[in-house]
C-alpha cells in the first residue's frame, strides 16, 4: 500500500481492511524511508541508497550506505541491506487478508533479514580477532549479535599481506512489526549500531597507524 501521513509526519503503513483489496499490505519503500530517518536521528549520515529487483522471482534488495557523523572523513562505513523475500511477503499478506477484526494482532513468523555490515580499510596492525569478537559482544549485546571475520590479501607476491575486517550483524525483521508500525526493535538495533561504530572508530587509528606499532 502507499504510505499515508498522520499528524506528526509519521508514515502509516496499516490500512483499514476496505482498502487492502488489490494493494500491498506492507509499504517496503516507506519502511526503508523511515529506517533512513531513524538512522539520522541516531547520529548517522546517509550518503547512498540502492534498490534492486530480480525480474524473475521479484526478490528485492534495498541497500543504504551510512557512516557515523563522527567519521565523515572515514575510516568507518556502515552498510545496511534489507532482503525482501516475495514468498514471505505474499504469505504474510494472505494471512492478513483473512483477518476479520482490524484490531486483531497480525500473524508473526514472517520475516525479512536486515543486515548491518561495517567496513574499514586494510589494517596495518590488525587486532586479535577473538579479543575483538569478545569486546564487540559486550557492545552489541543480545540486541545486536555480531560476527567478526577477516580476509588477508596480497597486492603482489612481494608485498606483505593486508588484513581487512568484516563485522556483520543480522536481525530478523518481523513483518507484523512493520505492519503495526512498531519500530522498537529497529530503534534498539540502530542504537547498538551507533555504539559499535564509535567503538570501532576509537580503535581504528591504532589499527591503521603506520608510524607506531601496538598490540591493540
Amino acid at each position: 500500500m502507499h504510505s499515508r501521513q498522520v499528524p506528526g509526519g509519521h508514515s502509516l503503513r496499516r490500512a483499514p481492511r476496505r482498502y487492502r483489496l488489490g494493494v500491498a499490505v506492507i509499504d517496503v519503500a516507506g519502511f526503508v524511508a523511515d529506517l533512513k530517518s531513524q538512522a539520522i536521528d541516531y547520529g548517522f549520515h546517509v550518503h547512498d541508497e540502492r534498490h534492486f529487483v530480480e525480474t524473475y522471482s521479484l526478490r528485492q534488495l534495498w541497500e543504504v550506505d551510512l557512516h557515523p557523523e563522527e567519521a565523515c572523513a572515514g575510516p568507518i562505513d556502515l552498510h545496511l541491506s534489507l532482503d525482501v523475500d516475495p514468498r514471505a511477503l505474499l504469505g504474510f499478506e494472505d494471512e492478513v487478508m483473512k483477518m476479520e477484526d482490524l484490531d486483531e494482532e497480525p500473524p508473526r513468523g514472517f520475516t525479512f533479514p536486515l543486515l548491518f555490515t561495517w567496513t574499514l580499510p586494510p589494517l596495518t596492525y590488525p587486532p586479535d580477532l577473538l579479543v575483538l569478537a569478545t569486546d564487540l559482544a559486550g557492545v552489541g549485546g543480545l540486541v545486536l549479535p555480531l560476527e567478526v571475520s577477516a580476509i588477508d590479501s596480497f597486492p603482489s607476491v612481494t608485498d606483505a599481506k593486508e588484513r581487512s575486517l568484516s563485522i556483520v550483524a543480522r536481525i530478523a525483521l518481523d513483518l507484523s512489526d512493520v505492519y503495526m508500525n512498531n519500530d522498537a526493535s529497529v530503534a534498539e538495533a540502530l542504537d547498538r549500531c551507533k555504539h559499535v561504530s564509535l567503538f570501532l572508530l576509537k580503535r581504528a587509528d591504532a589499527w591503521l597507524d603506520d608510524d607506531e606499532n601496538n598490540d591493540i
